[in-house]
C-alpha cells in the first residue's frame, strides 16, 4: 500500500499508514455494496490526482484510509497548486483535481476544448489562516484593512516596516511569505482581502509548498504568512494564528468559526473535481464515493473541517447523478 506525493519540488514522499486505516474506522459497513465504504473485492488500478497543496493532505488521508481495504489500488497525490492541477486535469493527465477555489472560466474552456467533462464536489472546509512567528509579541489581531495595507499591489517596495501598517506596531522590518500565483489560496486571499483575484504585492517570498512558508515564518520573529488551517495546526508549536477583524471584532480561526461563518472573510470550502470518464473506472468511483461518505473520518485524520449536513447531502446527490 503506497501513496506517492509529488509537487513542484521534485521529491517523492512515502506516507505511512494512518491509525484510522488500521482500526475500525470504516470496517463496520465494509460488507455492504462496496461503494459507501470504498471496499470492493479484487479492486485494483491506479488513480492520479494533482492540484492544491491545501487539499493535498486531505486527499492523502482519504487515499490512505481507502487503501486500507483496497491494497490493489495505488493513488498518487500531486501538489502543483490549484491552477497547476487544473492544467494537468484539463490535459487529461489526472483523474481528479484538488482545488482550494472553484474552477475559473478559462480553465473550464481548457477542459471543454479537450473534451474533459467533470463533476465538482465539496469535500471539506477550511479557515485560511494568517500566521506569525511564535515569538512575535505585538501581533494578535489584524483588521482586513491592515491586511490589505500589507498585501495590496501598492504595498510593493513601500510598506517595509510594521509601524507603517499600524503606528502602534514597532518599526521592525516586515518579512512576508505566501503562496505562489498558481495557488488557489493565493487567488482566494487576494480576492477577499485586496478586492481582486491575483492582485498582490510582489516583493514577498512565494512558494506553492506550504512547508516552505512554515519554515520562513518560523525562522523570523517579524515574519507573517498565510495558508490553510491544517498547516497551522500541524505547526502550532512554532507559529501562532492571528485573529482577523472584518469590522465585527477579532475572530480566531477554528473549526467552529469556519463553519458558522464568523471567521470572515477567510472561511472557504475545499473541492475535488472528478473526470467523468475516469468515474467509469471502478477504482475511481469507489474512491470518490468513499471520500464523500467518510468525510468525517477523512477530515479527522487530516485535521480538517468536515462537511456540514447540508454540504454532505448535496455531495451525495451529485454522486448519485453521476451514476
Amino acid at each position: 500500500m503506497k501513496i506517492q506525493r509529488f509537487g513542484q519540488v521534485a521529491s517523492i514522499a512515502l506516507i505511512g499508514s494512518l491509525s484510522l486505516a488500521a482500526c475500525g474506522g470504516q470496517s463496520s459497513d465494509s460488507g455492504g455494496t462496496g461503494t459507501e465504504s470504498g471496499s470492493t473485492a479484487n479492486l485494483s488500478g491506479s488513480i492520479v490526482t494533482d492540484g492544491s497543496s491545501t487539499v493535498g493532505p486531505l486527499t492523502e488521508a482519504a487515499a490512505e484510509l481507502f487503501m486500507g481495504d483496497n491494497s490493489g489500488v495505488q493513488i498518487t497525490v500531486g501538489t502543483s497548486g490549484t491552477g497547476g492541477g487544473f492544467k494537468k486535469f484539463c490535459a487529461g493527465q489526472s483523474a481528479m483535481s484538488n482545488a482550494s477555489r472553484p474552477i475559473k472560466d478559462e480553465e473550464k474552456k481548457l477542459c471543454a476544448d479537450a473534451g474533459i467533462e467533470y463533476q465538482e464536489l465539496v469535500v471539506a472546509n477550511d479557515a485560511l489562516t494568517v500566521v506569525a512567528n511564535k515569538e512575535n509579541s505585538f501581533l494578535d489581531c489584524l483588521t482586513t484593512a491592515e491586511l490589505k495595507t500589507l498585501w495590496s499591489p501598492e504595498a510593493t517596495g513601500k510598506i517595509k516596516t510594521w509601524n507603517q501598517v499600524n503606528p502602534k506596531f514597532p518599526a521592525d522590518p516586515i518579512k512576508l511569505f505566501g503562496p505562489g500565483t498558481d495557488s488557489g489560496t493565493f487567488d482566494y486571499f487576494t480576492d477577499e482581502i485586496n478586492g481582486e483575484e491575483g492582485a498582490s504585492r510582489t516583493d514577498y517570498e512565494a512558494s506553492e509548498d506550504d512547508n516552505v512558508i512554515v519554515q520562513g515564518v518560523s525562522g523570523d520573529k517579524n515574519a507573517l504568512g498565510y495558508f490553510g488551517y491544517t498547516y497551522f495546526e500541524e505547526n502550532a508549536d512554532k507559529l501562532k494564528a492571528i485573529k482577523v477583524d472584518n469590522g465585527k471584532g477579532c475572530v480566531e480561526p477554528s473549526s467552529e468559526t469556519a463553519r458558522d461563518g464568523s471567521y470572515a472573510p477567510l472561511s472557504r470550502p475545499l473541492y475535488i473535481y472528478v473526470d467523468k470518464k475516469a468515474w467509469a473506472k471502478p477504482e475511481v468511483k469507489a474512491f470518490v464515493t468513499f471520500y464523500v461518505e467518510k468525510d468525517a473520518d477523512v477530515a479527522k485524520a487530516a485535521k480538517y473541517i468536515p462537511l456540514s449536513v447540508e454540504q454532505k447531502k448535496k455531495a451525495q446527490e451529485e454522486l448519485t447523478a453521476l451514476g
